[in-house]
């Protein structure tokens, strides 16, 4: 007769094999979404439909990967503060024209829109170690450019672009001004068991309970926690408390982590934001508050230091 502990035992077997067979078979598919249900890869609008002045612009990662962007200015000679927008996992950067329109004209700054390799017109296909390299290729072409300020280039990621503005950053100290982080989670790793509750048990980052004895199979773990701590440069985190993908308790553990190392970081909650609506949720303290920032951490230069 099969005593109580060996069914126990194989019902715990049983789940980490189904949760392995889950990882191995969806786990791209669940982090990278290049195409939304029931639209096309393809650009459905450009900003030329919203009559925004903007160039196509065609990059080579370090591996080779071609990729695809959009730099829009405010005006043709803005000297503003350009911002490498790091978008989420969704879609592609024709579905946040809206919000960067809205951007160009709150905060009087130059937009630089990158896909990721396998988003929208880009090759390729998405991993954690290939978008790291776009991200990479995305600011040393801005860092080149003669018609912006290089001294005032801000990162902002949202979501999954936070954990990519982050690595970004981390790496890049002397070509980045500053980083705003919103809505981003701690890692897919923790993230694994928000969206798959029985699997927290076996997968989870640095701070999660449990034997983790699934993490390796995590193939894009994307570790923000292990990150946060090591960026010297101010930091902006944007949390909306409504958010119904990302819990708002990963942005209040990605801001501790950080602020007890970097006193230049900022958090700031807005009680009705959800994931991708806090900056219409949040109105004008939204973006005052990014103007803030900028204006603290990526200052226009005066006349004397540009000579």
């Amino acid at each position: 007769m099969v005593s109580y502990s060996s069914l126990l035992l194989y019902g715990v077997g049983g789940i980490a094999v189904a949760g392995m067979a889950l990882l191995v078979a969806f786990q791209d598919k669940l982090v990278y979404v290049p195409v939304i249900p029931g639209l096309t890869r393809s650009y459905q609008i450009t900003p030329a439909r919203l009559d925004l002045i903007y160039e196509d612009v065609w990059l080579r990662s370090s591996d080779g990967v071609k990729l695809h962007a959009w730099f829009i200015k405010l005006l043709p000679d803005c000297r503003g503060p350009t911002i490498l927008f790091l978008q989420e996992n969704a879609g592609n950067i024709a579905h946040r024209l809206e919000m960067v329109r809205t951007m160009l004209q709150k905060l009087q700054c130059n937009v630089f829109m990158l896909s990721y390799r396998g988003y929208g017109a880009s090759d390729g296909y998405p991993s954690q170690h290939g978008i790291t390299k776009d991200a990479q290729a995305a600011l040393d072409h801005l860092f080149q450019r003669t018609d912006i300020d290089a001294s005032r280039i801000v990162v902002f990621g949202r979501s999954l672009g936070g954990a990519v503005g982050a690595v970004l950053t981390r790496n890049n100290t002397d070509k980045i001004a500053a980083l705003i982080l919103e809505n981003t989670f701690t890692s897919i790793l923790d993230m694994v068991g928000v969206m798959v509750p029985f699997l927290k048990w076996f997968i989870g980052g640095p701070g999660s309970k449990g034997p983790k004895i699934l993490n390796f199979l995590v193939r894009s773990q994307w570790s923000t926690i292990e990150i946060i701590g090591q960026i010297e440069k101010p930091i902006l985190f944007l949390s909306g408390l409504r958010d119904e993908l990302v819990p708002p308790l990963h942005v209040q553990m990605l801001y501790a982590k950080a602020a007890a190392l970097n006193r230049q970081c900022v958090f700031v909650e807005f009680p009705t934001g959800m994931h991708m609506n806090t900056w219409q949720a949040g109105g004008d303290h939204y973006w005052n508050t990014i103007q803030q920032f900028l204006e603290q951490h990526a200052p226009e230069r005066k006349e004397s230091e540009t000579s």
